[in-house]
């Protein structure tokens, strides 16, 4: 049962020479002052895969690593900085799916010689951490099988496990939302409603804390649908004082070729307001810029 889905606003660009786009961006940070608006005009109208290729000719062809010329060239919001927070780990665990948690392993154990498991691991409390090693090992069910039985059992076992008793069986919850399949968990969500007369979000939310209530809710939203829960990430990301830039930017960048179209409809029905205008009102200068040609458009 896939979502139906818009698609991204980043696309492919046509016509694409990587050597080329490494010159301009070279001859843009060469010289007095940087040209900002020449290297917004390729990197943010480039895919993932183009940036990556752009990268390798930079360096083939200029004997320079782009990524250290643009930090030393541009400074504050454009360069992305990933810190171990704890919201980082949890939103990408929780809306990756198993085969790109597996590619992540990967590349994480080939970039820092270190597995994922271990690092989070050492880095966080013990609930938590095992909610972050089950997902971070991708064994998630990708089926869409379902089985009644089970599904009921599932909706029991989570209902005794919390609502039901003093104290909560957090192991009983991990299980459950961290290996079945989506098509499932949709069905237990609507008969733990049924049996509890609650929400498995509100239930989460009165019978966990902390990161681990973080984690599960983030689980529960992204299986309901996976743009709405982004909307309100870039939401809560500029509502309020101050910018949670680190969020904005990951979000914007790592959603722009896939659901971006479907984030601003749900960001629209949610918060009444577009995505475009918002980034525009909370933003300025070329990281707006950036940020509003990978939103795409107004709405």
């Amino acid at each position: 049962m896939a979502m139906a889905t818009k698609g991204g606003t980043v696309k492919a660009a046509s016509g694409f020479n990587a050597v080329e786009d490494a010159q301009t961006l070279r001859k843009a940070m060469k010289g007095l002052g940087t040209d900002e608006d020449a290297i917004i005009s390729i990197l943010a109208y480039r895919n993932t895969a183009q940036r990556q290729e752009i990268r390798t000719a930079y360096k083939s062809t200029i004997g320079r690593d782009l990524i250290d010329d643009l930090k030393s060239e541009l400074s504050g919001n454009f360069e992305q900085g990933a810190g171990t927070d704890e919201g980082c780990l949890i939103e990408i665990l929780a809306s990756r799916t198993p085969e790109e948690i597996r590619r992540i392993s990967q590349t994480y154990q080939q970039q820092y010689g270190r597995s994922l498991e271990d690092d989070i691991r050492s880095d966080t409390s013990f609930m938590f951490q095992r909610v972050l090693v089950s997902l971070s090992a991708g064994g998630r069910d990708e089926g869409n099988y379902l089985d009644d039985a089970l599904v009921r059992q599932d909706a029991q076992d989570l209902y005794e496990a919390g609502e039901k008793k003093w104290g909560t069986d957090e192991v009983k919850f991990l299980t459950v939302l961290c290996s079945r399949n989506r098509n499932h968990l949709l069905h237990v969500f609507d008969e733990y409603k049924r049996i509890s007369q609650k929400d498995i979000e509100q239930s989460i939310k009165s019978e966990t804390s902390g990161s681990f209530e973080d984690a599960l809710l983030a689980i529960v939203k992204c299986m309901r649908n996976k743009s709405a829960y982004f909307a309100e990430k870039l939401y809560k990301s500029m509502k309020g004082l101050g910018t949670d830039d680190n969020t904005l930017i990951r979000v914007m960048v790592s959603r722009a070729e896939i659901d971006m179209l479907d984030i601003r409809a749900h960001f629209k029905r949610l918060y009444g307001k577009s995505l475009y205008s918002f980034i525009k009102g909370d933003t300025s200068g070329d990281y707006r810029k950036v940020l509003l040609v990978l939103c795409g458009g107004d709405d």
